[in-house]
């Protein structure tokens, strides 16, 4: 009952959190002047009209005018029901909005979050390996570029040389190909390269010293002895016990990547996914997609902690469940 009660705490947990900020949004939404009104009392005073009068139809017309707890529930209601609103900068609703640009996100995001969790802990244990030699400074070297280097500014500087000047991968991303074809693989290798780059430093340096202290451990040194493969010591003794701590490091870094970089990457590369979704809908001040998009960062952010949590938890068997 353990591993299934603490799951079901973790996942209330996560319903409560979500319920928290989406309270806390509604709050400052409600606090915020609208701009579709003031827009509307505008435009009523240049043609002469009455501002006041065009104010107060506004607000009817969106519901503004109703109590502050009436407008909560509908609120809460409408977000747990997926009734997000209507984006009048794209002219449909905001969830269908969202699903699109997802669509566009997730074309590159999957591939990026599988080679971090492949190619992180790999080269992290690759290094330690090889400890102080030429081989450890040059992954050490690669893992301190990527983290240090702005991912927008790599992105632009690749752009610019293999799309300007090499011409080897469209400068405009083109929406028309198809998901799986060489054409989108293409204009796809270097959101995911900028990307790649910049989540495997960290987690490529956390595999490193968290591995580094058990290859010269009595355990592996009593499995080497005992004739066992160094495949298999790496993969179980080794690999299994460095994933406990960089199970954490993995979530947060493409969390922080997904939710911030993505944006900047998105704007770059001209993708239309959620990150330049939620750029434009700021700049044309589209409140209802701003807040889906903020809704939607949130739900994710709270799922991958919920499993980090849990995926904490199972590769760690000293961890009790009936104390947690």
């Amino acid at each position: 009952m353990g591993l299934e009660w603490y799951i079901t705490r973790r996942v209330a947990w996560a319903v409560i959190v979500t319920f928290i900020i989406v309270t806390l949004t509604w709050a400052l939404l409600t606090a915020a002047p609208n701009p579709q009104v003031s827009q509307a009392a505008t435009q009523a005073a240049l043609q002469g009209g009455d501002p006041a009068e065009a104010r107060e139809r506004a607000r009817e017309l969106r519901g503004l005018d109703a109590p502050l707890h009436e407008r909560y529930i509908d609120y809460v209601t409408g977000v747990y029901t997926l009734e997000w609103g209507w984006s009048e900068s794209r002219n449909q609703p905001v969830t269908e909005a969202l699903l699109e640009s997802l669509y566009y996100t997730a074309q590159y995001s999957i591939p990026w979050t599988i080679l971090t969790i492949l190619l992180g802990p790999l080269v992290g244990i690759y290094s330690a390996a090889n400890q102080y030699s030429w081989k450890d400074h040059v992954a050490t070297g690669f893992a301190f570029f990527g983290y240090a280097i702005p991912n927008f500014f790599f992105g632009i500087i690749l752009l610019l040389v293999f799309g300007v000047y090499l011409d080897v991968v469209p400068i405009v991303y083109n929406t028309d190909v198809a998901v799986f074809s060489l054409e989108n693989a293409i204009q796809l290798v270097l959101p995911v390269f900028v990307l790649v780059t910049g989540s495997i430093g960290g987690t490529m340096r956390v595999s490193r010293n968290e591995s580094a202290e058990y290859i010269n451990a009595d355990f592996v040194k009593t499995a080497t002895a005992k004739g066992v493969s160094p495949l298999r010591i790496y993969a179980r003794h080794i690999l299994r016990p460095t994933m406990v701590p960089l199970s954490t490091t993995i979530v947060a870094q493409l969390l922080y990547l997904f939710v911030g970089s993505s944006l900047l990457v998105e704007v770059v590369f001209g993708i239309p996914g959620l990150g330049q979704t939620t750029f434009q809908a700021v700049i044309a001040q589209d409140t209802s997609l701003v807040l889906g998009s903020t809704l939607f960062f949130t739900f994710i952010a709270t799922v991958g902690n919920l499993l980090q949590d849990v995926v904490y938890t199972v590769l760690d068997p000293r961890i009790s469940f009936d104390e947690r």
